[in-house]
C-alpha cells in the first residue's frame, strides 16, 4: 500500500525508513513544526527502546511475532521495537546448576538445606532404600534448541536427572553406593544423561554430575552406621595383620636364611679341615713307610715342643746339676710360686 512502513521488500523497516515516513505524513497533512516535532520525539523515543545489550556470555536470540529471526553476538545492538521484535538473552558460557533431592535455602555460612524425598529417595539392586542427593552443572550448548525444542528445558533436565540417577542407582549394591562406588556412579549417571538429553535435542551439555550425599533412610541410619563401622574396623584389622605378616615374614626368612648360611659354612670349614687331616695323615704314613725311625724321631720332637711350649723350664749345667739338691726351690728362685704351692 502507498505511504506503508518498509521498502516492500519483506524485510523490516530500518529507524530511517520509518521517521522519514512519519515526517513525510506529516508535510503532506500540512501539521505545524509543533506537532511534527512532538511526533518525532516520541517516535525517536519508540525507536530507542529497541537497542538492547548482550553480555559476554549470553547469545541474543531476536523474535519476531514470536517466530525466529536472527542470533546476535555480545556487543550493542537494535531491534523493531514491541510490539513488532523481541530479544531472548540466553548465557551459553556461564556454568548453570540443578540441585536434585534438596534445595539450599541459605549459602550460609553455615548452609542451610531443604530436603526434597520424593527427588532424593531412590532403590538399590540389592533391594535397600537410600537417599541420594546430588548436583547438576550444565552450559547451554544451543540456545534456539534450549529455549524451542522442550517445553520447561529446566524441568526436563531435573527429570531426566532424576531418571538417569535411579537407573544408576538401581543397577548398584548399597555398599557401592555408600563407599567405594560413588565415582562410577557419577560417570555413569552423567553419560545417561546426556544421552537422554541428546535424544531430546534440548541444546544442553552437562559438566558434571556430583553427589552431595548418599544415606540410608533416618529410621535404619543408626544400624547402618554400626555396619560400616564393622566394615571399616575389619579392613583396619585386616591392614594390621597384613602389616605385621609384612614385618615378621622377611625377618624370619632372613634369619633362616642366615642359619642355612652360617650352617653351610661350618659343614663346608669341617669338611675342609677332615680333608686336610686326612691329607697329612696319608703325608705322614708315606713318610713313615720310607723312613721309619727319621719319621718316629721328627713325631717325638714336635710332639715334645708342642707340650713343653707352655711348661717352666730350667735348664742346667750337666756338671752343676749334680750339685743341685732336689728340694732346690727354683721356681722361687725364678720369681714364680713356691714348689708344692706355698706362698
Amino acid at each position: 500500500m502507498p505511504g506503508s512502513f518498509g521498502n516492500g521488500r519483506g524485510r523490516p523497516p530500518s529507524p530511517e525508513d520509518i521517521i522519514n515516513e512519519v515526517f513525510g505524513r506529516l508535510r503532506a497533512g500540512g501539521g505545524n513544526r509543533l506537532i511534527a516535532a512532538g511526533v518525532a520525539l516520541a517516535v525517536l523515543a519508540w525507536l530507542a527502546t529497541g537497542l538492547y545489550q548482550v553480555n559476554p556470555s549470553e547469545v541474543g536470540v531476536v523474535l519476531r511475532f514470536g517466530r525466529v529471526v536472527t542470533t546476535t553476538v555480545p556487543g550493542l545492538h537494535w531491534h523493531v521495537p514491541w510490539p513488532v521484535d523481541s530479544v531472548i538473552k540466553t548465557p551459553v558460557t556461564r556454568v548453570l546448576k540443578e540441585e536434585i533431592g534438596f534445595r539450599t535455602i541459605d549459602v550460609g555460612p553455615p548452609a542451610r538445606y531443604r530436603s526434597i524425598v520424593e527427588e532424593s529417595r531412590m532403590l538399590t539392586a540389592d533391594g535397600n532404600i537410600v537417599d541420594v542427593d546430588f548436583i547438576v552443572q550444565y552450559r547451554i550448548q544451543d540456545a534456539l534448541q534450549f529455549l524451542f525444542n522442550v517445553r520447561d528445558p529446566t524441568d526436563t533436565l531435573r527429570d531426566a536427572a532424576q531418571a538417569a540417577m535411579r537407573t544408576v542407582i538401581g543397577s548398584n549394591s548399597i555398599d557401592a553406593a555408600l563407599t567405594e562406588g560413588r565415582l562410577e556412579i557419577q560417570i555413569r549417571a552423567q553419560e545417561l544423561l546426556q544421552a537422554h538429553l541428546d535424544l531430546y535435542e534440548a541444546g544442553i551439555l552437562i559438566t558434571t554430575v556430583k553427589l552431595q550425599d548418599v544415606v540410608p533412610p533416618t529410621p535404619v541410619q543408626d544400624a547402618f552406621k554400626d555396619v560400616i563401622s564393622a566394615e571399616q574396623d575389619k579392613e583396619r584389622m585386616i591392614n594390621e595383620a597384613q602389616g605385621f605378616a609384612n614385618d615378621i615374614v622377611p625377618k624370619a626368612r632372613g634369619t633362616a636364611a642366615e642359619r642355612v648360611n652360617e650352617a653351610k659354612g661350618y659343614a663346608e670349614a669341617r669338611v675342609k679341615r677332615a680333608e686336610g687331616l686326612a691329607k697329612n695323615f696319608e703325608l705322614v704314613s708315606d713318610a713313615y713307610r720310607k723312613a721309619p725311625v727319621v719319621t718316629r724321631k721328627r713325631m717325638y720332637l714336635e710332639t715334645m715342643e708342642k707340650v713343653l711350649t707352655g711348661a717352666d723350664k730350667v735348664i742346667l749345667d750337666e756338671a752343676a746339676a749334680g750339685s743341685v739338691l732336689p728340694l732346690l726351690p727354683l721356681n722361687k728362685a725364678l720369681g714364680g710360686p713356691p714348689a708344692g704351692g706355698a706362698q
